[in-house]
């Protein structure tokens, strides 16, 4: 897959940056005045939800009458007043506006017309985008190419949500419906809040920033819908096709929901992204000092962290920054305002960078955005309390990662991340992700696995006999890990009978073209010499086994509501390949060891070779 690299800005500046938040603070003692209990589980799962995402105070335009205080177009049109009264600039200098929201005070028209209006302002050039989280870096990009090109001199990018209105207890209580833990989740995750960033073509007083780049990828066509609006639960009908809107919100079409089970790869996603702007000299980890995370709650794997941190492209924590913790997660606008807080806690000084991180789980989409201080800054009234350091992946400066380990975990996170995106897209995997299997569909893949999965052990085990004595530590290793699945054939084929499946012996299944392809390659790299190329095979299998097989575990059970015991094996590989990953990265530090430059080559070539003919062999699945 080409990879479209995000191009650096010569000449686009943010000179001022605003902010505006509804009402008083809302703290977790009070969070229930205006996000109600629904039913006797709502309190426990608030208080999981806020222990996990660790937020303790937010702001709601929605007030404890239910009545909207400030709407969306408002709220965005007090965030650019601020930001122009910052700068000092009158609102009939600005050429262009750019929004960004998940959701305006109007279907149509336009965001950014009807905050024009709101505003009174001049005729100029709007852009109106509309998401969820990266719906502002869109804006942003779309100001900075017109700043760019010369088809402005002076861009407002503003970005307003308000997602209290849909949570308020009257939208469910009176329809007499429950919902489930999708919608729930998100009734104690979001809150209310606006931002604005003036961009110019020139620096102005005594801070800007240079705007060096701005990287906004989709993979929605690749994954499923993971949080929406307007479809009712488990389909893809649209509020629009009820008979009537009534009937719509009886439904439960209106209900905000987020896939939590999806969730996860979309840090998987990001990550990988991240290791390919890395390798593309896109983003330098080294000259990062300030490093602004939207997040949620969400932790990357340990797993993940450990292999960033030995890829040598960790960002310490001490340069980690974000203000979830007093500001809420307010959607599009968070890293707008967290931006405008960290300005005025953090003294600055001219050349540092800034990289500013948004992930966005609508139908995932990651942003990245890369600052640079071109003027000098004084702090303005600190407020430490605002800054909360996430936890970040580890960093050990006494403990320096190996160089050539680096650049293996390097090139196979370039793999992986192409590898992903097309098993996303095979046919099996996305009926399933669309939610369009059969009961045919699953038994016809389950055929096509069992003999490929029981020919696993023994290409290990062959190649574990061709390692000499400067391997030792990993063959005990890979024997270790051969023994730990040299009968998972036998459960995938319970589970295939428990399922309905009609073969009653194993012997009489046969893999299909891209299995055998894939069994002939694996025994025929086992049989060489110090085999350690193998280490790339076992890091595509066990990466599908940790990263994709728990996202689609949940939807097969749903889908052709199976029991638990007919998928004993897809939940076994969910819950254990974390740590069959981590002993994988014992194994390549013991091969690079031995084997040095070549190993990491031989590795790298073998899992690229495994990544295609896991392709063939889903592609293949009738």
């Amino acid at each position: 897959m080409k990879f479209a690299l995000s191009p650096h800005f010569d000449s686009v500046y943010v000179t001022a940056t605003g902010a505006f938040f509804p009402g008083d603070p809302v703290d977790n003692d009070r969070i229930d005045e205006f996000v109600a209990p629904l039913n006797a589980t709502s309190p426990r799962l608030k208080r999981r939800i806020l222990a996990e995402n660790g937020i303790e105070r937010r702001y709601y335009s929605t007030g404890p009458d239910g009545q909207t205080r400030f709407g969306a177009t408002r709220m965005a049109a007090e965030a650019i007043h601020d930001c122009l009264n910052g700068a000092k600039i009158p609102l009939h200098d600005v050429d262009m506006l750019c929004t960004g929201t998940s959701g305006g005070d109007a279907t149509l028209p336009g965001f950014a017309n009807m905050v024009q209006g709101e505003l009174a302002a001049p005729p100029m050039a709007t852009s109106s985008h509309a998401g969820v989280c990266a719906a502002g870096l869109a804006a942003l990009q779309h100001a900075a190419m017109a700043l760019e090109s010369g088809r402005a001199a002076r861009a407002l990018v503003a970005t307003s949500e308000v997602p209290s209105r849909l949570f308020k207890r009257s939208r469910f209580a009176s329809q007499g419906y429950d919902i489930d833990f999708d919608a729930h989740f998100l009734r104690w995750m979001l809150s209310d809040g606006a931002g604005a960033w003036l961009l110019e073509t020139a620096p102005r007083g005594e801070l800007s920033l240079r705007l060096l780049g701005v990287h906004l990828r989709s993979f929605s066509g690749d994954y499923p819908v993971c949080m929406q609006v307007g479809l009712a639960a488990g389909s893809p009908q649209s509020y629009l096709d009820y008979e009537s809107f009534a009937a719509a919100e009886a439904d439960g079409a209106y209900a905000l929901r987020q896939n939590i089970r999806l969730l996860p790869n979309l840090f998987d996603v990001a990550i990988h992204e991240y290791v390919r702007l890395v390798q593309s000299d896109w983003i330098d980890p080294r000259r990062i000092d300030h490093f602004l995370c939207h997040y949620s709650s969400q932790r990357f794997a340990s797993v993940v962290r450990d292999l960033l941190d030995k890829a040598e492209l960790t960002i310490p924590a001490e340069r980690w920054y974000s203000n979830l913790k007093t500001r809420g997660n307010t959607g599009a606008a968070s890293i707008f305002v967290m931006l405008h807080d960290f300005l005025r806690e953090r003294t600055l000084k001219p050349g540092e960078r800034i990289l500013c991180f948004v992930p966005e789980s609508g139908r995932f989409t990651v942003g990245y955005v890369l600052l640079e201080v071109a003027g000098a800054a004084l702090a303005q009234a600190a407020a430490p309390a605002n800054n909360v350091a996430l936890p970040p992946p580890p960093h050990d400066p006494d403990t320096a990662s190996d160089p050539l380990l680096s650049q293996l975990l390097r090139g196979l996170a370039e793999i992986w991340h192409d590898y992903r995106s097309q098993a996303w897209r095979t046919p099996i995997v996305s009926r399933i992700a669309r939610g369009k299997i059969t009961l045919a569909d699953m038994l016809h893949w389950m055929e096509d696995w069992i003999p490929q999965d029981q020919q696993g052990s023994i290409w290990m085990r062959k190649a574990v006999s061709g390692l000499d004595d400067r391997y030792a530590a990993l063959r005990n290793l890979v024997t270790a890990h051969a023994a730990d699945e040299q009968y998972d054939f036998r459960i995938l084929f319970d589970d295939y009978r428990r399922a309905g499946g009609p073969t009653q012996r194993i012997e009489d299944l046969h893999r299909n073209a891209g299995g055998d392809a894939l069994n002939a390659y694996l025994h025929a790299r086992a049989e060489r010499p110090n085999p350690v190329g193998l280490l790339g095979a076992i890091y595509i299998i066990e990466g599908t086994g940790q990263r994709i097989v728990p996202a689609l575990l949940p939807e097969i059970r749903r889908q052709l509501a199976l029991p638990l015991e007919a998928v004993r094996f897809l939940h076994y590989h969910g819950e254990n390949d974390v740590n069959h990953l981590a002993r994988w990265l014992k194994c390549a530090e013991l091969a690079l060891l031995g084997g040095g430059h070549a190993a990491a080559e031989d590795i790298i070539a073998t899992a690229r070779d495994t990544a295609q003919l896991y392709l063939m062999q889903l592609g293949a699945v009738r």
